[in-house]
């Protein structure tokens, strides 16, 4: 019964596949920080702060482009957004290899405006192929999957960096581009569902129409969600290093990473979604004591074990929420501005924790970072409350489906999910002592290390 679900799901057309291809696309993206971050610092003899500029402007950069992208698959289609994404990155893997440092900074911001969307498409894609009733099992699949390219990307990124050194890995990357881009241009996975206006129609919906406040609040939450995961990755790093135990960091951030693969997989098989702000607030509030087990690697692991596995259940929920509440001609930017979302709270969690940690010590890393997240919950809170009080009874929106898990018609006809929450997550990985932002690299969505499409 636990598995029916899931079963049901990939037995969908196109499902499968979409998925394993999307995995395999999203591993030479994740690896993209750690790779640009070792070669600042390795290739170009640069310090770690210049290796965050670089970081900043490819962020900046992504988290502008990834909105743009998904207007121009909602008004030309995905392949010819796939074609000019992917040839542009390419490029920019090639020639930012043997680029000076005053040179790639700015660089560093095309390379991540122009960034293939593989994130936003696959979840684009996956509200086209599934019934509502199914789509809550394919965003935790989606998760799941988005964990395990965070966990392989990195891994492999920093593994060609110090057998073959920064530049060969920069090639490698372009070349796992370009197999990416060619992979989802090959599957070519729908963005629209077989009952939806098709791309070629031409239809249009004005912002206004979906652009609300309900909208900007799951936005706002999935960004402090990214914000507590990759400011979790900076704090337990300080903590094992201060305790003397950094030689664990990668063991317990491995652990956390798979906590949330879990709480991702158990969450694919409920019936009904959960409000977000069930999910990400006890998330944020059980992220404020992890500290507490600082001293013990064991300790810091299993206080990490709740949070952890609340992690990709928010970044489920999210994706759910907003495949739900936006009109299918306006899904790409809307699924573009989620990942942009996911950017950039992976990118202010890292200097947030950092600030508090130099100031106070590694323990108020987490608390700095779960506060944050909680005051952001309660700044969301009443206006869920004053939404859920005014809401019309609930009614199926689907065609293809007579139910709608978690759904309610809030005035204007736009279904709402009952909840949403923020893959990877976007959790965490280690280099030395240099976390790598799972983002939701989204170009994140999403690091659960630098988490995330998180996930950033």
């Amino acid at each position: 019964m636990l598995l029916t679900p899931y079963r049901e799901t990939l037995a969908l057309p196109k499902i499968t596949s979409l998925l394993v291809v999307a995995t395999l696309a999203r591993v030479p993206i994740a690896a993209a920080t750690v790779v640009l971050t070792l070669h600042v610092v390795s290739g170009l003899g640069l310090s770690y702060g210049a290796a965050g500029l670089v970081g900043a402007a490819s962020t900046l950069g992504g988290s502008v482009g990834a909105p743009v992208m998904g207007r121009l698959v909602d008004r030309w289609g995905l392949r010819p957004v796939l074609v000019l994404t992917t040839i542009a990155e390419v490029v920019y893997w090639l020639v930012a290899q043997a680029l000076p440092y005053w040179v790639l900074l700015p660089t560093a911001a095309i390379g991540g405006f122009l960034a293939l969307p593989a994130f936003s498409v696959a979840r684009q894609a996956i509200a086209a192929l599934t019934p509502e009733s199914h789509r809550l099992p394919a965003f935790a699949l989606d998760s799941v999957t988005t964990e395990i390219s965070f966990m392989a990307g990195p891994a492999l990124g920093v593994l060609i960096v110090t057998t073959g050194g920064s530049r060969p890995a920069m090639l490698a990357l372009a070349a796992g581009i370009l197999l990416a881009g060619v992979g989802l241009w090959l599957l070519n996975p729908p963005v629209r569902a077989a009952h939806e206006a098709p791309v070629a129609s031409g239809e249009r919906v004005p912002r206004s129409s979906w652009l609300k406040p309900r909208f900007v609040a799951i936005l706002a939450v999935t960004m402090a969600a990214t914000l507590v995961l990759s400011g979790t990755d900076v704090a337990v790093v300080a903590a094992l290093r201060a305790s003397g135990e950094v030689e664990w960091a990668g063991l317990v951030l491995a652990m956390w990473a798979f906590f949330s693969l879990i709480g991702g997989f158990l969450y694919g098989t409920v019936r009904r979604g959960l409000p977000i702000l069930v999910i990400f607030t006890p998330m944020a509030l059980l992220t404020i004591p992890v500290g507490l087990g600082g001293d013990h690697w064991w300790l810091l692991a299993l206080l990490l074990a709740p949070a952890g596995a609340l992690c990709a259940p928010t970044i489920t929920a999210s994706s759910d929420a907003i495949s739900r509440m936006i009109p299918a001609a306006a899904r790409g930017e809307a699924m573009g501005m989620h990942n942009s979302a996911l950017t950039v709270g992976v990118a202010l969690g890292a200097p947030l924790a950092g600030l508090a940690i130099d100031h106070w010590g590694p323990a108020w890393g987490f608390v700095a970072v779960g506060s944050v997240g909680v005051l952001v919950a309660l700044l969301v809170l009443p206006a869920e409350l004053r939404r859920r009080r005014n809401a019309p009874p609930e009614s199926p929106t689907d065609p293809t489906d007579d139910t709608v898990p978690g759904g309610a018609i809030v005035p204007g006809g736009v279904a709402v999910p009952g909840g949403v929450a923020v893959s990877g997550g976007d959790s965490g990985a280690v280099v030395g002592a240099v976390p790598v932002q799972r983002a939701a690299v989204a170009h994140a969505e999403p690091t659960a290390a630098l988490r995330s499409e998180a996930k950033h």
